[in-house]
């Protein structure tokens, strides 16, 4: 069934800005005592928010200062700005939505400053998506609760079952559940099978999205 809106996660979805901050998260928490592979961070810290990633290396051993989230972000956004390319397919996406004339807005966890490096760095992509981002910490909900996609959905005008979700993340998958809406759950590298396991349906190629969708 062809959605009436799609709603896209941004870090790993629209950009390919994961691999760098799974590097900097490695670096960052070694400092602080807790070694980590990247493979564990992907699995078990993608998705939630620096406050929530920061929460859980602490469970894990790491002594990260009071004031990590804070400080981290500056440095984060520094790494960022060097560039970090686009999922390879989501500009075809974006056409073939476009054509249809679908809307499409973004449902981030992270804060507008990163997504302003991240997507800024592509001004055509960042244009289209003017007034279309939504970020946790504007709203001060953030996945896996359901509020940050349902707010994207009435500023589209569009009910939450006609709604289709795009996340790499278990949590992103868990909201969009929680919204009542159909998620495709993005593991270009693997079988998805964490995604799955939270109701979503593996998507391995953005270049598949628009036959997935009906268009």
């Amino acid at each position: 069934m062809t959605p009436k809106a799609v709603i896209f996660d941004c870090d790993g979805v629209i950009v390919d800005s994961e691999p760098p901050l799974l590097e900097f998260l490695q670096k960052d928490f070694a400092r602080f005592g807790l070694d980590i592979t990247l493979h564990e961070l992907e699995t078990q810290y993608v998705g939630g928010t620096m406050a929530r990633v920061g929460e859980r290396a602490r469970a894990a051993g790491a002594k990260l200062p009071d004031d990590w989230q804070v400080e981290a972000y500056p440095r984060v956004f520094e790494m960022l700005r060097a560039g970090v390319p686009l999922i390879p397919g989501i500009e075809a996406a974006f056409d073939a939505l476009d054509a249809a004339g679908i809307p499409y807005a973004v449902g981030s966890n992270g804060p507008m400053e990163k997504m302003d490096v991240t997507l800024g760095a592509h001004p055509a992509v960042f244009a289209r998506l003017k007034g279309r981002i939504h970020s946790a910490h504007t709203y001060g909900t953030a996945k896996p609760e359901p509020g940050l996609f349902l707010i994207a959905a009435e500023q589209l005008g569009i009910s939450p079952e006609d709604c289709v979700v795009i996340d790499d993340s278990p949590s992103g998958c868990i909201a969009a559940r929680l919204a009542g809406m159909r998620c495709f759950g993005f593991d270009p590298h693997g079988d998805g099978a964490r995604l799955i396991k939270e109701g979503a349906e593996h998507l391995s190629d953005m270049h598949d999205l628009p036959a997935c969708l009906g268009l």
